[in-house]
Parts: structure tokens; C-alpha cells; sequence
């Protein structure tokens, strides 16, 4: 590859990158995924204890975020479950935990629709009926 290519297909990628503000859609996108995170991992926990024990499902999943965000990001996650897995407030954790990932599942997807429209230049039609 010619050395000028490169140079003029980087400039390129750099104006696109500003142009589609692709890291203000990056940070949307990464605030509905944290948002609904939390909840999600309720979840999970609630059905996989069921399922596998609560003990054995919680320590394999926290096992799977320490290998991807570390041991403080991971201990943090499980303080969290800990916390929403206390008695009195568990079912009430429940359901607002639902309420909660429904909000950001809907976030994660409206986002991740407005920003391929824009990255991809489409354009988007208003239904009138």
C-alpha cells in the first residue's frame, strides 16, 4: 500500500469520525448499556439461582466480568447484587430492576437505531396516518 493512500485514507476515516460525532454516539450508547446492566444481572442471577443455586450462579458470573473489567470493577458489581439481594428488598429490587432494564433496553436500541441512521446517512421517515 502506497504511503499515500494510507495518509489520504486516515484523513478520510478522521473527518467521518468527526463528521457522524461517532464518539457522542459511543458515549449515548455506553450510558443505556451501563444503565442496564445492573438490572440485567438481577435478573440473570434470580433465574440462573434458581436454576444452578444462587451461591454457584453469583460467583460464576462475577467470575465472567472480573476476567473482562478487573477485580475492583468486579467487586463492585457483586457489593451491588449483594445489596439488592437482601431480603426485605429483593422482590422490591425485582421489580424495579425490570422497570429499570426495560428503560435502558429501549435506550440501548433507540440509540443504536439514530446512530446507524447517521453514521449510514439514512434518512428517516415520519409516519403520518
Amino acid at each position: 500500500m502506497n504511503f499515500r493512500i494510507l495518509i489520504k485514507l486516515l484523513k478520510e476515516t478522521f473527518q467521518e469520525w468527526q463528521g457522524d460525532d461517532a464518539s457522542s454516539l459511543a458515549a449515548a450508547l455506553a450510558y443505556y448499556t451501563s444503565v442496564s446492566l445492573a438490572p440485567l444481572l438481577i435478573i440473570v442471577i434470580s433465574i440462573a439461582g434458581a436454576v444452578f443455586g444462587e451461591e454457584a450462579a453469583r460467583g460464576e458470573i462475577v467470575s465472567q466480568i472480573q476476567g473482562l473489567v478487573g477485580r475492583n470493577g468486579a467487586e463492585l458489581i457483586e457489593t451491588a447484587i449483594e445489596n439488592a439481594n437482601q431480603p426485605q428488598i429483593s422482590n422490591f429490587a425485582s421489580i424495579i430492576s425490570i422497570i429499570i432494564l426495560l428503560f435502558g433496553a429501549s435506550g440501548v436500541f433507540a440509540q443504536l437505531q439514530k446512530s446507524l441512521n447517521k453514521v449510514w446517512e439514512v434518512e428517516v421517515k415520519s409516519e403520518e396516518g
